[in-house]
């Protein structure tokens, strides 16, 4: 018995695996028969040292096109064990190119899974019984070997760098039952593993929190947050108690450990800071084990050697980053120390991304020559086409060049950090984890920073003002929704509109809102405002607008702060507006739960003159007229309560809604033709198997929803469970494949926003968007049946005479409002149009 050469490499040089391997000698009596196929087996195992070879240089595309023709090799001898091992390898290369979503695909192969039921589907609800079924099962059934667990190790790591972190989870710990059944396996690595699987949880908490708007939502991510952060210390404190994990895979569990320990001492110092005094015990704690953690790498400091020198580069400079979050002058000393000594490494191999990541990093440790390490810094990254790493330097020289009033290089640092970041999104987004739980921290701020400088210049660029802001929310609302790029496209490039229409964007910049006018015929106009002014109405105007006593407030307690909002963003630009006609409205996130229509001149509502329509980012499927002979709906709704409302995840309260049938019958009327889910029949499956069957060119959903600021809690009530954001995207995903056209309309009619919420178009937009759908009613409050079946009767009968779909809506709503009975703007102000408005 020996260990293959190719083997030691596989699992050695990958000290973090932490598996021993141990195979049967090649036949000698049939290598020396057939000495064609002896030669082959040498050839590909000299292929795999070469490219664990190339790897260790950071040479990683050289692996892998060597690691391919190793595992053409496996295929012509048909070594299966051999195969599966060679594509690991392969996938390990894709992994260090940050090709994330291949390598899932190659593993898949390697480890025979059904390639069908969607285990490296990146849309983040794809976490279904199938996958954790067929996982569970696969894992099960394989022989606990060491080339197969080093496959499930890695497709776990893979699983959580595409964001699937629940499926991610499952692998490691089935995995590591597994490998604890036999004895010749190294369990470290997994556990590694696996405390970084529950790290990126943790992780995507923070961002969850960060986004969420709702006080009540947050308090309970707060309990997340924690458990998940204790949970992967611990798991990392294992690691180290092993006698027998590898030196490097303990240095590497450290690093973890401590990186981890000053990303949640800083969250937790910013909750306690902010009243949240319940946190000050486990801070405490947690301060006290930070010196301890620095004090075990710096005493371990001869296992950085003892990694591949690539890996080593970055241990040392995740290291100097962490020391960098501690005030003290000794630390910083040593931090530079080890960033300077992954320089002189990343230049012997003169490997660019690895210099380019290394004068970054000096580039904040040294600040007084930060703009000469991070133009070196730059300057590697695009050399190695890295943009992941450009945008963040020309990020930080932006910064720097704007504190030096050097405004031109600013502008263009911003632009071309904007342009990477597109790239990185367009590309690697699904399979970029980080962008996606670090949006608020890293993303937005380089979009906010580039248009307050464009508009800090006398004769400021407006079309690029609103060119960025576009991005901006298209970035948003990608990142709400965990997916890769939306395919719509900008305002100014749809093509045979009947006219083009007023565009009246809203952006809010800290310190100034500001509202831009486009008019049709493509001049712009700016006006200015001080944001408190704004957001002090705003305030007071959405306290109202999500009481529960809404249809009993004085009438006159809603239009005061409407009129304080037209009077600040409308009136200074009503010179630029039409008389009448269509309004196509771009909101920043913090005025998205915002009725527009109910702005107020003192005399009328903004809506007595104008159709509105709000649009993210001006962008838009191409609006299409609907005609009376193709409205084919699909409708369903819940008049009865049913077994969703008692969901761990639904609010509390849900009753059963009143009106349901009467509305149903109505819309049924004025439709072509229509399929009715309702009550029991309107379940989960039901749905997905009308929308993949038939040509719906409307869908009616009468039932309880929600808008939220977290999309986990965006959702809609079906009789059997809460669909949230995410599984709605995949079920209309479907309708877009039976049905090329797409979705014309969806109706949401009985929404409420979550209190506290002030982006609520932004989930229902990105469902429209993402699942083709061109245009979308809902509610932002649930509003009286019977008025509510009124207007939808109205709605669609406009539809059906040819009116445009936001002129079709107005219509209803001025037909509601003119009725004493319903003249609160409770009963009409409430229905919202995001998308298309033809």
């Amino acid at each position: 018995m020996m260990i293959k050469p190719q083997h030691w490499l596989r699992y050695s040089l990958l000290g973090i695996i932490g598996l021993s391997v141990v195979a049967s000698q090649p036949d000698v009596t049939f290598a020396q028969t057939l000495d064609k196929r002896a030669q082959q087996y040498n050839q590909a195992q000299l292929l795999t040292q070469e490219g664990y070879k190339q790897l260790n240089l950071g040479q990683a595309s050289n692996a892998l096109e060597t690691w391919k023709k190793a595992t053409t090799i496996y295929r012509k001898l048909d070594d299966q064990e051999e195969i599966t091992g060679s594509l690991i390898d392969e996938s390990i290369a894709l992994q260090a190119l940050g090709a994330n979503l291949r390598a899932c695909h190659t593993l898949v192969e390697a480890l025979k899974l059904d390639k069908n039921v969607g285990i490296c589907a990146t849309n983040a609800a794809r976490s279904t019984e199938s996958v954790t079924k067929l996982l569970y099962g696969a894992i099960s059934k394989q022989k606990p070997i060491p080339v197969y667990l080093l496959g499930w190790r890695n497709l776990a790591e893979v699983l959580r760098q595409i964001g699937k972190l629940e499926d991610s989870k499952i692998v490691l710990k089935k995995a590591l039952s597994l490998a604890k059944q036999t004895p010749s396996s190294n369990i470290s690595g997994i556990l590694l593993s696996l405390g970084n699987s529950e790290k990126a949880i943790y992780k995507q908490a923070r961002n969850r929190y960060s986004q969420t708007e709702e006080p009540v939502f947050k308090k309970e991510i707060i309990s997340i947050i924690q458990h998940q952060a204790l949970n992967s210390l611990d798991i990392y404190q294992q690691v180290n108690t092993l006698s027998n994990a590898p030196a490097g895979v303990k240095l590497q569990a450290q690093l973890h450990h401590l990186n981890l320990l000053l990303d949640f001492h800083e969250w937790l110092t910013v909750e306690s800071n902010s009243g949240k005094t319940q946190l000050a015990d486990i801070r405490t704690k947690i301060t006290h084990q930070i010196q301890p953690a620095v004090a075990l790498i710096l005493n371990n400091s001869s296992a950085f050697s003892q990694l591949p020198v690539s890996h080593s580069i970055y241990a040392k400079l995740n290291f100097a980053k962490s020391l960098n979050k501690i005030e003290t002058k000794q630390l910083h000393s040593i931090a530079i120390e080890y960033a300077e000594k992954a320089l002189q490494t990343a230049r012997s191999l003169n490997n660019p991304r690895l210099k380019s990541d290394s004068f970054g990093t000096l580039g904040k440790l040294k600040p007084e020559q930060s703009q000469v390490y991070l133009e070196a810094a730059l300057s590697q990254a695009q050399l190695s086409q890295s943009p992941d790493l450009a945008y963040q330097w020309q990020q930080q020289l932006g910064n720097l060049y704007k504190k030096q009033g050097k405004y031109d290089a600013a502008l263009q640092a911003y632009s071309a950090a904007i342009d990477n970041l597109t790239q990185v999104r367009d590309t690697l987004l699904p399979s970029n984890t980080d962008l996606q739980f670090s949006f608020q921290e890293k993303v937005e701020p380089v979009y906010r920073e580039y248009m307050r400088l464009l508009l800090a210049s006398p004769n400021p660029n407006l079309k690029r003002v609103i060119q960025t802001n576009e991005r901006l929310q298209i970035a948003q609302l990608e990142n709400f929704l965990q997916c890769g790029k939306l395919d719509i496209i900008p305002l100014n490039e749809v093509k045979n509109l009947p006219s083009a229409p007023t565009v009246v964007h809203i952006i809010d910049l800290n310190n100034s809102v500001e509202v831009i006018v486009q008019s049709p015929n493509g001049s712009l106009h700016r006006h200015s405002v001080d944001s408190k002014l704004v957001k002090a109405s705003v305030d007071n105007l959405l306290e109202n607008l999500q009481s529960s006593r809404l249809g009993s407030i004085n009438k006159n307690l809603i239009i005061s702060p409407s009129q304080s909002l037209y009077n600040l963003l409308i009136a200074p630009i009503k010179t630029y507006l039409p008389p009448s006609g269509t309004l196509v409205l771009t909101l920043d996130t913090s005025f998205q739960s915002l009725p527009i229509g109910l702005l107020h001149d003192s005399k009328d509502y903004l809506l007595q003159h104008y159709s509105i329509a709000q649009t993210l980012g001006s962008r838009i499927r191409p609006p299409k007229f609907l005609p009376k002979e193709q409205l084919r709906a699909l409708i369903a709704g819940l008049s009865e309560v049913s077994p969703s409302f008692y969901a761990l995840n639904a609010p509390e309260g849900l009753k059963a809604l009143l009106g349901v049938e009467e509305e149903v019958e109505d819309v049924k009327k004025q439709t072509t033709s229509s399929k009715v889910l309702l009550n029991d029949k309107f379940t989960s499956q039901a749905l997905e198997q009308q929308l993949s069957s038939s040509d719906f060119s409307v869908v009616h959903l009468t039932t309880h929803a929600q808008f939220s600021s977290d999309p986990q809690r965006t959702m809609f009530f079906a009789w059997n469970k809460p669909i949230s954001v995410l599984e709605f995207d995949s079920l209309l995903k479907l309708n877009a494949q039976a049905n090329e056209g797409g979705i014309e309309l969806l109706v949401l009619s009985a929404c409420q926003t979550a209190k506290g919420n002030k982006k609520s178009a932004l989930g229902i937009a990105g469902v429209a968007a993402q699942a083709g759908a061109r245009s979308t009613v809902a509610t932002l409050w649930k509003v009286d049946a019977d008025s509510t079946a009124l207007l939808m009767e109205d709605f669609y009968k406009n539809l059906k005479n040819g009116i445009p779909k936001a002129e079709a809506l107005r219509k209803a709503q001025l037909n509601l409002m003119s009725n004493s009975k319903y003249s609160h703007p409770y009963f009409w102000s409430s229905f919202l149009l995001v998308g298309g408005w033809l």
